[in-house]
Formats: structure tokens, C-alpha cells, sequence
């Protein structure tokens, strides 16, 4: 059997829709970043926090050293990077394997797994690198 073929409706008129029009790669894009899913959002809200507060305190750290205060231990800056990357990669992580979830599918368990933490390791690496960036190269010479 075919399925019937549709006739035109008398009672209604014949209504065309407009064309489509399709979107260019930056109104894509740009949607996509309006419409971001909310635990993707706070994981990556997490990583920013943690580094602007880290990068904060490089900051005050590397001003009272280059103003000639006396601090226990040294000039530590070289550390205080490594350790603000390593902090912010870690806290990254976790956070993104706590808050993103995996798709549940029919079940009603949630079910995580290291490609979330992988998801947020990869995630905070740029946030990472981009805070120091503004830091050292921007507001360290505002201050001077």
C-alpha cells in the first residue's frame, strides 16, 4: 500500500513558509557560546577562579619582590607558577569530574569517568596560561 497523497486543503490557504536563511560561522559560534550547557559553564567558571586568585597573588608576590621586600625562602616566582599551573590544572579536573556528568541515557544513575576529568584538564590549560598572560603582561606593567 501507498500512503494517500495530500490534497490541497479548500478551507485552508496555502501557506508557504519562508526560506531559511543559514547562519553564517560566527552567529553559529556565537550561539553556541549564549547557549553553553550549565555544568560545562561552572566547570569552566571553577578553572578561572582559581587562576585569577593564584594569578592575583603572583601578582602581589611579584611586586614585593621587585620592590626590594625581604620574603622567607627568596625569589620563589618561578615556583609559584609551576604550583599556580599545577593548582589550577587539578582544580580544574576535579571540579569538571564532579559537576559534568556523563549522559545517563534511559537510566536514572550518573555516572562519571575520567574523560570528565580529562574534559577539565584540557579545559584549564588554556584558562591557565591566558590569566598569566594578562598578569605578567598586562597588569604587572600598569603597576610597574
Amino acid at each position: 500500500m501507498s500512503a494517500p497523497s495530500r490534497l490541497p486543503d479548500v478551507h485552508r490557504p496555502d501557506v508557504r513558509r519562508p526560506d531559511v536563511r543559514r547562519r553564517s560561522w560566527l552567529e553559529v559560534r556565537w550561539r553556541q557560546f549564549r547557549n553553553a550547557p550549565r555544568p560545562v559553564v561552572r566547570a569552566v567558571l571553577a578553572s578561572l577562579v582559581v587562576a585569577i586568585v593564584l594569578g592575583l597573588g603572583y601578582l602581589v608576590y611579584d611586586v614585593a619582590i621587585r620592590r626590594g621586600m625581604a620574603l622567607p625562602g627568596g625569589d620563589l616566582r618561578t615556583l609559584y607558577l609551576v604550583a599556580d599551573v599545577v593548582v589550577v590544572l587539578i582544580v580544574g579536573s576535579v571540579v569538571t569530574w564532579v559537576v559534568v556528568p556523563q549522559p545517563r541515557g534511559s537510566g536514572d544513575r550518573t555516572t562519571r569517568s575520567v574523560w570528565s576529568a580529562a574534559l577539565g584538564f584540557f579545559a584549564a590549560v588554556p584558562i591557565s596560561y591566558l590569566v598569566l598572560v594578562v598578569v605578567v603582561q598586562i597588569l604587572e606593567p600598569l603597576i610597574g
